[in-house]
C-alpha cells in the first residue's frame, strides 16, 4: 500500500479516527511520516496500518 501513497496526500488513520486529517510528509519504503491535525507528525508502520486515502471533496 505504501507505492500508492505519496507526499502530499491526505490520509486518515483507520483506527484513530480522532487524530482528523492528516498530510503524507514522506515515505521511506514502509515508513509514511504523516502529519494529523490533533495528533501532530507521527510515523506509521504500513506494514501494519492500511491508511485510508482522501480524495479533495472529503478532505
Amino acid at each position: 500500500m505504501a507505492g500508492l501513497i505519496v507526499p502530499g496526500m491526505r490520509v486518515r488513520h483507520p483506527l484513530r479516527p480522532d487524530w482528523g486529517t492528516g498530510q503524507v510528509q514522506s515515505v521511506a519504503g514502509d515508513r509514511i511520516t504523516v502529519n494529523f491535525e490533533h495528533a501532530g507528525k507521527l510515523l506509521i508502520n504500513a506494514a501494519q496500518v492500511v491508511l485510508e486515502v482522501l480524495d479533495d471533496a472529503s478532505g
